[in-house]
């Protein structure tokens, strides 16, 4: 065998992976090819959940869980949870188109003055009223304050910091998942302050507990800060202050060192106080001014809306209405006959 051949059977018999390597293109130019049917979710644009939790579509654990079971879609496609979505793109949910509207609906804030006997919840889920209730899709039971809250088109009314049913107070109500979001997050440490009436006398010991905290159940819990109030007879009220919302806090707190609530009303929810001309069962909306310091409250910037008459903003003096009312307008004036 010739010197030609020689080397060219050592070439042909040289590693295989070796020489495939030699001939790769350069790594930068090697681009893997991306599935048809997952979207593109580093795409610009906010997180689907996010977007729908905003304008009140469901809670983002809802709407993750839609997203998984393939009931929201976005340009015909299933959807994927951390999608990113930008405005024009057209997303649908079982089927039903979410128009421009749904998706950025004017955000509002409301006062509501929640009175004793009323639920923060849609439906009543007392033993006895579950099954009628399920069966009509209604609350049949308890009044809820849903039942006293105007009705919205695009989107859907959540509670900031729900209240027990034996609490009264400020409730704030919005149709921005987002900002409802940041406002009841442990993180944001947002001040609630309570009006709370003890039945009986709070002995130094007492105090001296509450001041210093108190192990409930669920954790540690204590107040930021407590403030004596006055009062006469067996009644005595104090004012609290807390920067978290657990369930029944106030109440279980003060019943951990053996006193006796006889009356809670909440009556501050960051810088929103509730107003003493707003009566139990009705509702406001929040002013402009006090809607931007709410936003900022939660790192958020109150989203910019187009004018209609004298309706901007969050809020305004046009839609500032009462129990289950229409907007209030102001009456024409009359012309005189001629």
């Amino acid at each position: 065998m010739s010197a030609r051949r020689r080397g060219a059977d050592t070439r042909d018999n040289r590693n295989p992976v070796r020489g495939d390597r030699r001939r790769r293109p350069p790594h930068s130019a090697v681009s893997e090819p991306k599935s048809n049917h997952t979207p593109d979710t580093s795409a610009r644009g906010e997180k689907l959940q996010k977007v729908l939790a905003r304008v009140g579509v469901g809670s983002r654990r809802q709407i993750e869980g839609w997203i998984a079971q393939g009931r929201i879609t976005v340009e015909g496609r299933p959807a994927v949870v951390g999608q990113r979505v930008s405005p024009g793109q057209r997303i649908a949910l079982d089927g039903r188109p979410l128009s421009a509207t749904d998706i950025t609906p004017r955000p509002r804030v409301l006062i509501y003055h929640k009175p004793e006997g009323e639920l923060c919840s849609r439906v009543d889920h007392a033993p006895s009223n579950v099954a009628s209730q399920e069966a009509e899709g209604t609350a049949l039971g308890r009044p809820t304050v849903f039942d006293n809250l105007p009705r919205l088109r695009a989107s859907r009314w959540i509670l900031v910091g729900r209240l027990d049913f034996n609490t009264s107070g400020l409730l704030l109500v919005t149709n921005d998942g987002e900002l409802a979001h940041r406002l009841m997050h442990p993180s944001s440490e947002i001040e609630r302050e309570y009006a709370v009436r003890i039945f009986g006398e709070v002995t130094p010991e007492m105090w001296a507990q509450l001041q210093a905290g108190v192990q409930l159940e669920d954790g540690p819990a204590r107040f930021d800060d407590i403030i004596d109030a006055g009062g006469s007879g067996m009644n005595h009220w104090y004012h609290v202050i807390l920067r978290e919302g657990r369930n029944r806090e106030v109440r279980r707190v003060w019943e951990a060192v053996g006193a006796r609530v006889s009356r809670l009303i909440r009556v501050r929810y960051g810088n929103v106080t509730l107003p003493r001309h707003l009566r139990p069962g009705r509702f406001e909306d929040l002013e402009p001014e006090q809607a931007a310091e709410l936003y900022r409250l939660a790192g958020l910037t109150l989203p910019e809306t187009k004018r209609k008459g004298r309706r901007t903003g969050a809020a305004g003096p046009g839609y500032k209405t009462t129990r289950g009312a229409r907007p209030h307008r102001r009456p024409r004036k009359r012309q005189p006959h001629r």
